[in-house]
């Protein structure tokens, strides 16, 4: 099912990466009930893994290599080590691992593929709503079966933001809680779910209308970012440059209050 040597077809490609995360999504479900709390392990502060996380990036690497066998991958549990020359999958098997573990039920599949520094495509499925969100680089972004739009809201007063508190990098803190404090008082809210990829999800689909966090790493966003861009927002790293995937810190937003959040996180941050 390649195209040809540089590029695979996408969007057949794209069909099978759903079929596999709402696959993998199921396995996860009917965990939930079955996790004691001595099968938790800590990588670092506040940072856990189950083998429900283990098991699942397994089961995710191994069909993924081989829907396309000369990809690589950069996967959060290690569970394998190998560099394409080009293409790269980038996995979170279980993001919101810290939900999943205290029966939240917010946590969701991350997949992308990306060539260089190119988002191709990137799927997220929120395995308690059975939501599959889901984008091909030029062809739009959907959920499920629909096409989905980032909100009209015209000003940060207008909308409801998402984002996620530091759990262990507490050296911008003060930094955070400036910027956290000035979004409290002037929108209509901020929510933090406990995973990255379905707050850009949500912003994709409108859901928010503004997303910011940082220490966060490939897996957690990439997918987003190609579901944020294709639904018609905006997606850049604080300083509003094009690396939000690898740098570390990222502001999704609707292209109306882009600008206006973007002054707010240099503000605080830069």
């Amino acid at each position: 099912m390649i195209m040809n040597q540089n590029l695979p077809d996408l969007e057949w490609l794209c069909r099978q990466v759903r079929d596999l995360a709402r696959e993998t999504g199921g396995f996860i479900r009917q965990e939930v009930d079955r996790l004691h709390h001595t099968q938790v392990q800590t990588k670092s502060l506040h940072n856990f893994v189950t083998y429900v996380d283990k098991a699942s990036e397994q089961q995710l690497v191994a069909r993924l290599q081989q829907l396309l066998p000369e990809a690589g991958f950069i996967v959060e549990e290690n569970t394998i080590d190998k560099q394409g020359e080009s293409l790269q999958w980038v996995v979170d098997p279980l993001d919101g691992t810290t939900n999943f573990i205290h029966g939240v039920p917010v946590f969701s599949i991350s997949i992308a593929l990306m060539k260089d520094k190119e988002i191709l495509l990137g799927v997220i499925y929120e395995i308690n709503l059975d939501e599959c969100f889901w984008a091909v680089k030029g062809k739009g972004a959907f959920l499920n079966v629909e096409p989905i739009r980032v909100s009209k809201a015209p000003t940060v007063h207008d909308s409801l933001l998402a984002t996620g508190f530091p759990y262990y990098d507490y050296e911008r803190l003060d930094h955070y809680m400036k910027l956290f404090t000035w979004c409290l008082r002037n929108s209509h809210g901020v929510r933090r779910m406990g995973s990255a990829a379905i707050d850009l999800a949500f912003v994709a689909c409108g859901r928010f209308d503004g997303f910011f966090e940082y220490s966060l790493s490939p897996w957690d966003v990439a997918a987003g970012t190609l579901l944020v861009r294709e639904a018609g927002g905006q997606v850049t790293d604080f300083s509003g440059g094009d690396n939000p995937v690898f740098g570390r810190e990222i502001i999704a937003t609707n292209k109306l209050i882009f600008d206006e959040l973007l002054e707010k996180v240099q503000e605080a941050f830069i």
